[in-house]
């Protein structure tokens, strides 16, 4: 047996064909064998038996596939490839030897002995012989018991002589010798296609595994950018912390230092004054008159001042307003490094640049998109346009051609001179009629503008932003696998708002709202600005 490599194989064995069983049945006598060689062998002897143990059956059994044994058989022949089977002349008896033909008629396979005479009497000669075949039966027309030796190319399927004369009268028969070659150059030519596109996946499998490589490379390198970015940035807070705690400690110190010896100054000449002013009370009540003429010139004058105590006052107000410079010459430090590194970030976003084009089958009716796609406003009239799925139907907006669903991208909007716009990102499947309520919960990620100067979040409550002038150009980043939509003030490189910790599902697209138009004070575009964008 070709496919046999031990113990197992042998019971798998069928004792006609010598192969692993295919469709096996047992003999009421328990023996097993493949289905159509048992049929094959009872089809030829003039009595029911068991071809391995000779016992003689009355009537022939009704032959019924033992399921277990054929999956054990399948699962062996898939663990153990067996070579093309080979098919045993049916007619020799103990050592069979090897088919060399089959024959359609007889439905029986020879070897070159017992093949001898169909090659010489003339009435077998007109049998139907081909390469040998376990499963003759497939080769044989069910309905009329002859041979299928003709291909109907109107009903794509084999068929016998007999076919011809009802059932496929007047169809487009040939012999099956010469639609085989038609078949044979379109399966090559369908195999070199599926060989290409197995190439081509292959090829794809590497450019992946090769970008995958690339981008882990380049994000590695990205995040210790980052980090070095923001360490530089906290050790240069924890600087100036630590440098404005120890000059506050000082003056601190110096203060109190300065304030005790003032109070110990002043303590000590209200002692020497309320002596003065006793020895002053004395005198005025003296009767010595030498005494008091004699004291008279020492403590009629007034006593001189020590210190000009209204200068040392003015001069702790110019402690304090030295202290206050030096807190807000360290606050411009802070906001400028904070400022440097938000400029950083602005840089970084913008080499993940997309094209983005507005998708017209998504356009709300009375939206007017510009020819390249790369503007919109609203037009007040509203346009026929077919009633889709994707199209918003109440909603004055428009969304990008194309989604993503993983990795990375960025992209620039103008909205100078404009007095309400909507901005940002959402998943695919947000609902597009009727009234919207733009929040995260509802698959939108936006940033807004109302009554011309009102900045908000749509965060799910509201949250009012703090910007600093009209934004002029706005620039709306993604992070697809950190959850991350971030937004910032082109113009001034500075960030505005960010949504973090989302969790997306579904692609996003670029949101775009240009509102009402508001008889004309809204009237401006919004307008997808050129970038150098990722390829």
């Amino acid at each position: 047996m070709s496919s046999s490599s031990g113990p197992l194989s042998e019971e798998l064995q069928c004792s006609i064909c010598l192969e692993v069983f295919t469709d096996p049945v047992s003999t009421p006598c328990g023996h097993n064998f493949c289905k159509s060689c048992l049929n094959t062998y009872w089809n030829n002897s003039q009595t029911c038996s068991c071809p391995y143990c000779k016992e003689t059956f009355t009537q022939r059994p009704d032959l019924k596939i033992n399921t277990t044994l054929r999956e054990i058989s399948e699962h062996y022949k898939e663990k153990n490839p067996a070579k093309k089977p080979r098919i045993m002349c049916e007619i020799c008896e103990g050592r069979k030897l090897k088919a060399l033909k089959s024959c359609l008629v007889c439905q029986s396979s020879y070897c070159q002995t017992h093949l001898e005479p169909h090659l010489r009497v003339a009435g077998l000669k007109k049998h139907k012989l081909m390469d040998p075949v376990r499963n003759l039966e497939d080769y044989i027309c069910q309905k009329h018991d002859r041979p299928l030796e003709l291909f109907c190319r109107d009903d794509q399927t084999c068929v016998c002589s007999f076919c011809t004369v009802k059932d496929h009268k007047n169809h487009n028969t040939v012999p099956l010798e010469e639609d085989i070659e038609e078949k044979k150059t379109e399966l090559m030519k369908t195999q070199k296609d599926v060989q290409q596109m197995i190439e081509d996946r292959i090829k794809k499998i590497q450019d992946i595994k090769h970008s995958a490589e690339v981008r882990k490379i380049y994000s590695e390198k990205e995040k210790a950018a980052h980090v070095e970015i923001f360490t530089f940035l906290i050790r240069s807070i924890e600087r100036c912390q630590t440098e404005l705690l120890e000059m506050m400690e000082e003056q601190q110190k110096a203060a109190e230092k300065q304030e005790e010896e003032l109070i110990e100054e002043l303590e000590q000449e209200i002692t020497e004054l309320k002596m003065r002013n006793t020895k002053l009370e004395q005198l005025s009540h003296t009767e010595d008159h030498l005494h008091l003429l004699q004291s008279y010139s020492s403590l009629q004058s007034r006593p001189a001042d020590t210190r000009n105590w209204p200068e040392i006052s003015l001069k702790t107000q110019e402690n304090l307003e030295t202290l206050r410079k030096t807190l807000d010459h360290l606050k411009d430090t802070v906001e400028e490094k904070l400022s440097q590194a938000v400029s950083a970030e602005v840089k970084w976003v913008q080499q993940y640049a997309v094209d983005v084009t507005l998708d017209p089958d998504t356009a709300h009716p009375e939206i007017i998109l510009s020819d390249d796609g790369k503007q919109v406003k609203h037009g007040d009239i509203r346009q026929k346009l077919p009633d889709t799925p994707q199209r918003f139907d109440r909603c004055p907006c428009v969304l990008g051609k194309e989604g993503f669903s993983s990795g990375r991208f960025y992209f620039e909007v103008q909205v100078k001179g404009k007095t309400d716009w909507t901005l940002g990102v959402v998943r695919e499947s947000i609902n597009r009629k009727g009234s919207i309520t733009v929040s995260p919960s509802n698959g939108f990620w936006t940033v807004v503008l109302r009554n011309g100067n009102e900045y908000k979040a749509f965060a799910g409550p509201s949250v009012s932003l703090s910007v600093g002038v009209n934004l002029q150009r706005v620039g709306v980043f993604v992070d697809y696998e950190e959850g991350l939509v971030s937004i910032y003030d082109v113009e001034s490189s500075s960030h505005i708002y960010s949504y973090t910790g989302q969790t997306f599902t579904d692609k996003l697209y670029p949101f775009f709202s240009p509102h009402l138009n508001n008889g004309g004070k809204n009237s401006n575009p919004l307008i997808i600005t050129p970038l150098h964008y990722n390829k």
